[in-house]
């Protein structure tokens, strides 16, 4: 009995030479649609589906494969009498390579006014039933569901007469991969219609953009996975220059461009090991650069900057004057793109518009902590001033900044800050004060005259008697705490506004 195969593909990648390959190699070749089409104009012998059930397609498409002599032939184990007798018995013909993607699910809902009929339109039922069939007998069956995969098959078909049993297995485990990943889509696109934000059963949909020298650290192996739909985001940023990304480059972009995100003046973020070193705004991009480069010049060198205005030539030419890492932004005038290009090893990434709303997730052991993302902006009605001193519209205006870039800043968060820029940053401490004087001796002299904004209440005055020994002028946090009291008659005493918010700004 000849081999045969069944193809039915959606993405038509390479499969005409594939297809003559398997004609060549006496395979007998089922198909069905377009599939069929473009393989019978080609001059391939080739036989419709609905000639091998004797049923015609019916209902628009929806039903021709999902019958007995299509799903008997995938899952028929081959040594099994039973099995063998079934075959015979109703005219069974074996089916021994699968060639099935599915349809264009994704690229439906990845249209602007997609209907939800649309899209219901385009789930695949036929394809990921052959496919599950086809991967759940790999003893017997390969199923390929990547192009990738096609000359692998012929190769070893020319070789051994047959795939190898570990390439079928390999190309079952790949299938199955490839239907979660489908039904994962399904499922969280419906689920997000339907308004279940946490639903009882939570999956996630991403494809391993690259693996990766090495992660975190040298003695680590790692892999980057992109999320399948658009974002807003690295994972969705053009490479114009530069060396594959590390992994502690990806983590530190992210964290670069979700800080970039909360400004739409224009504004840069220099960033080392997911904090912010130097953030500032201004009237262009250059002062912003200017302003950030200011802010700390010693821990911006090697580390990232990201800008979200289009980089002019005086903007690249500051830009190549120390040694960055990553430089980001949406746009580069040719003429500044060539100027940073004097910097072999700049990796230099472009940032495409694009948005969705993602989790932010946690992972621990055995489980993972899901959450909404930190999004909140002030909102100015919930703003109360509990100083008798007012801040001054100046003041106002770098607390606001301030508030937005504590966001972003590690747990115990402290950041100062003077004229649309920070001029001190204190990061990642296990109580308030410490990262308060962190922040102070960062900023030196500038410290004098700034504001001052903490990502979580005050437990005690402490903070803002060292704020008074330091010149600051404003506070913006939370508030809160059974001990609010206290720091604000520390304030009115030293001649402090302070403003709570009522958002806590945790970062961990």
């Amino acid at each position: 009995m000849g081999k045969r195969a069944l193809i039915s593909v959606s993405k038509k990648t390479s499969i005409l030479s594939f297809a003559k390959n398997l004609n060549l190699l006496g395979y007998e070749i089922v198909s069905t649609g377009g599939t069929y089409k473009i393989l019978k104009e080609n001059g391939l012998n080739v036989i419709k589906v609905s000639d091998v059930t004797g049923f015609p397609e019916i209902m628009e498409g929806r039903v021709k494969t999902l019958h007995p002599k299509i799903h008997g032939g995938l899952l028929a184990v081959r040594d099994n009498e039973e099995h063998s007798k079934a075959l015979k018995e109703h005219d069974i013909k074996p089916i021994d390579i699968v060639v099935v993607n599915l349809y264009p699910f994704k690229e439906t809902i990845l249209k602007e006014n997609v209907s939800l009929e649309e899209a219901i339109e385009n789930i695949d039922i036929g394809g990921p039933s052959m496919i599950r069939a086809a991967a759940k007998n790999n003893k017997y069956v390969t199923i390929i569901v990547d192009p990738e995969d096609y000359d692998r098959v012929i190769e070893e078909i020319k070789e051994y007469g047959n795939t190898k049993e570990e390439t079928r297995f390999y190309l079952a485990a790949k299938a199955f991969g490839h239907t979660a990943l489908y039904d994962s889509l399904i499922y969280n696109y419906l689920t997000r219609i339907a308004g279940e934000q946490f639903p009882d059963v939570m999956t996630f949909a991403y494809e391993k953009e690259q693996d990766m020298r090495y992660g975190e650290n040298p003695h680590q192996k790692a892999a980057f996975y992109k999320n399948t739909l658009k974002s807003y985001g690295i994972s969705d940023c053009i490479k114009l220059q530069g060396k594959e990304l590390s992994f502690n480059n990806i983590n530190d972009a992210n964290a670069a461009i979700e800080l970039l995100k909360e400004f739409r003046e224009a504004a840069v973020v220099a960033l080392k090991h997911t904090n912010p070193c130097g953030v500032a705004v201004a009237e262009n991009i250059y002062d912003a650069y200017i302003k950030a480069y200011e802010c700390d010049p010693v821990s911006i060198f090697g580390g990232i900057v990201a800008l979200n205005r289009t980089v002019d030539v005086k903007t690249a030419e500051e830009l190549i004057k120390i040694f960055l890492e990553i430089v980001i932004a949406p746009d580069f005038e040719i003429e500044a793109l060539e100027v940073l290009k004097k910097k072999k090893n700049l990796r230099i990434l472009r940032l495409k518009e694009g948005y969705v709303n993602e989790y932010d997730i946690k992972k621990v052991e055995g489980g993972l902590l899901v959450q909404e993302k930190d999004e909140i902006d002030l909102n100015e009605d919930d703003l109360k001033i509990v100083t008798k001193k007012v801040p001054s519209e100046k003041e106002m205006k770098d607390l606001r900044f301030a508030w937005k870039v504590v966001k972003h800043v590690k747990s115990n968060a402290i950041v100062l800050a003077k004229d649309g820029a920070t001029v001190g940053i204190g990061a990642g401490q296990v109580n308030r004060i410490w990262p308060t004087k962190q922040a102070i001796k960062h900023a030196g002299d500038k410290a004098n005259g700034s504001v001052l904004a903490s990502d979580g209440f005050f437990p005690f005055s402490d903070v803002v008697k060292t704020a008074k020994e330091s010149g600051i002028t404003a506070i913006i946090q939370p508030g809160g705490s059974i001990k609010d009291k206290d720091s604000i008659e520390e304030a009115d005493k030293s001649n402090i506004s302070m403003v709570f918010t009522g958002i806590r700004h945790f970062k961990h």
